[in-house]
């Protein structure tokens, strides 16, 4: 029988134990007393070394984060850093509105990994539960690093503003297009352009390849000057062609991280992990008890005319 105890889970999945971890992190995808228990027991400013990958639907980055893995086990680590001997996969799945369940079917792409003890393969589904995936996935990267794992890929899907919150996550965050990616002023609006510290354009062996790289250069010479432009990869992620590539790249940007980046960094992604909270807190305080009328009162006012957005806010926040 599985416990429920946070601490024997913790102890379990350290022994190996995949049930124990699934688990603990059932718990960080859900609100209340066994999340904060958990999120707790396992806090530690540093984690295992996070990859980032985000992008539209369909653009291959299940496929690649399947090559990734396989590359990243075979080569054990990036040159001179730390070895790589256990890939955790987590896939950031939009949610059935009628069961709360992951809709994707990310993981029947890395069924090669499947019985890999060396890999664990996760979906962490939106369920509507307070601060959502923007504070499940730090606290379920944690869990990880606490039971050993050395390196997670975090798969995001879409290019909305909830993909560029879990992105922050990310030690390095890749953004996979592919050949003719479509209005890349839309794509800029999303935010998703700004994340990126490696592009990748997958299944660059269509049509449209040339033009895309071209868009992308030109847009990264509109941006500011910065210590780290954002190099572009072509893969073909059905066959690997590419991933080598990409993992040089990764590696690089790894190395660049452990000299004049990594404080900064580390910093605001802290940081922005603290703003989540507190904002899901201010969001849970004024809709639970007795602020909860409050909150109906204030949208009244707002509905007549009465009262503005600031004011209601701030008299949600501070009451007389």
């Amino acid at each position: 029988m599985i416990p429920r105890d946070p601490e024997q889970l913790l102890a379990d999945a350290r022994q190996g134990s995949r049930a124990a971890l699934a688990r603990l992190i059932s718990y960080v995808e859900n609100a209340g007393e066994q999340h904060l228990a958990t999120a707790t027991l396992v806090y530690s400013p540093s984690s295992p070394h996070v990859i980032g990958l985000t992008g539209a639907p369909g653009a291959g980055k299940s496929t690649l984060t399947d090559q990734l893995i396989t590359t990243a086990l075979r080569h054990g680590s990036f040159a001179g850093a730390n070895p790589f001997t256990r890939v955790a996969v987590l896939c950031v799945d939009p949610s059935s509105p009628f069961s709360g369940g992951a809709l994707l079917g990310d993981r029947f792409r890395m069924q090669d990994h499947a019985t890999d003890e060396r890999v664990y393969i996760r979906s962490l589904a939106t369920r509507g539960n307070l601060g959502g995936l923007s504070l499940a996935v730090p606290d379920a990267v944690r869990v990880l690093g606490a039971v050993g794992f050395d390196l997670v890929v975090l798969e995001t899907v879409g290019v909305g503003q909830m993909e560029v919150d879990v992105a922050s996550t990310a030690d390095t965050t890749v953004v996979v297009l592919n050949p003719g990616w479509g209005d890349a002023v839309q794509a800029e609006k999303a935010g998703i352009l700004e994340v990126a510290d490696v592009f990748v354009i997958n299944k660059a062996d269509r049509a449209g390849t040339s033009e895309t790289r071209r868009d992308l250069e030109r847009m990264m010479d509109m941006g500011p000057v910065t210590s780290w432009r954002a190099p572009i990869v072509e893969t073909v992620a059905a066959d690997g062609r590419g991933v080598e590539d990409l993992w040089e790249e990764l590696a690089r940007h790894h190395h660049f991280l452990a000299g004049e980046g990594h404080e900064l960094r580390r910093r605001q992604r802290i940081a922005h992990e603290l703003d989540r909270v507190l904002g899901a807190l201010l969001r849970e305080s004024v809709h639970t008890g007795a602020a909860a009328d409050r909150y109906e009162e204030q949208l009244d006012a707002l509905m007549s005319g009465s009262t503005d957005p600031y004011r209601a806010a701030r008299a949600l926040l501070f009451p007389a």
